[in-house]
């Protein structure tokens, strides 16, 4: 099958509410192109360098979600275009990304990532961490006028066991609404991929990352 026609199938079985975020990282242009062909508009990458080449080459209708994990000095090389910041860890890189974005007069959306898996390769905030972030991004309003917090992001242990998935993305789940229930209007919770965005949906993921699935293994 080509990409277009992965692409489609895989675009097919999503509900309407649940966005599609094609994992583009190390796929050439052409091989991207071919996904935008077909309809999509939304690509992931995961280092900063390899996304701003592909964002200079590509149309600019393109939204280009950062997934991968950020470090603060590489914030300004992607503020003046990226859409979403999936993988937001630390008071200190939302700082970063904040003052990047007024520099280009701009409002950044991110999902704070929360640490739901029992692999140690793995970042992400604990939900004393997350709680403790959000709130100090509320009592200080005026200090992140350029970013928004849109919701959450999580990724769940790389493991056959059904049972250990969607436990882990029924946690961000509870996580997720306990935010929205004190009045903080979170829209996104960004959990699964090719492996397991079947198990992510049900557990009420509202947006998927999905690579292999479309473009073929990488290398």
């Amino acid at each position: 099958m080509s990409i277009a026609q992965k692409y489609t199938q895989i675009k097919s079985q999503l509900p309407n509410n649940v966005i599609l975020v094609a994992v583009s990282k190390t796929k050439p242009v052409s091989d991207l192109m071919e996904a935008y062909e077909a309809g999509q508009r939304i690509f992931g990458e995961n280092k900063i360098q390899e996304m701003t080449e592909k964002w200079e080459q590509m149309p600019k209708d393109i939204q280009w979600h950062m997934i991968g994990h950020v470090q603060t000095n590489k914030v300004k090389y992607m503020s003046e275009y990226v859409s979403l910041i999936h993988g937001v860890d630390s008071l200190k890189l939302l700082q970063e990304i904040n003052k990047q974005a007024k520099k280009n007069h701009r409002v950044i959306d991110v999902l704070l990532q929360m640490y739901i898996s029992e692999e140690e390769t793995k970042f992400g905030l604990d939900e004393k961490e997350l709680n403790e972030v959000i709130k100090h991004v509320q009592q200080e309003k005026e200090s992140f006028e350029n970013i928004k917090i849109i919701g959450l992001m999580g990724m769940a242990t790389f493991t056959e066991d059904q049972n250990q998935i969607k436990k882990e993305f029924l946690l961000l789940k509870s996580v997720f609404d306990k935010l929205n229930t004190l009045s903080f209007s979170l829209n996104t919770l960004s959990m699964g991929m090719s492996g397991d965005y079947i198990p992510a949906i049900e557990c009420g993921s509202t947006m998927v990352r999905i690579g292999s699935s479309i473009f073929g293994n990488r290398k």
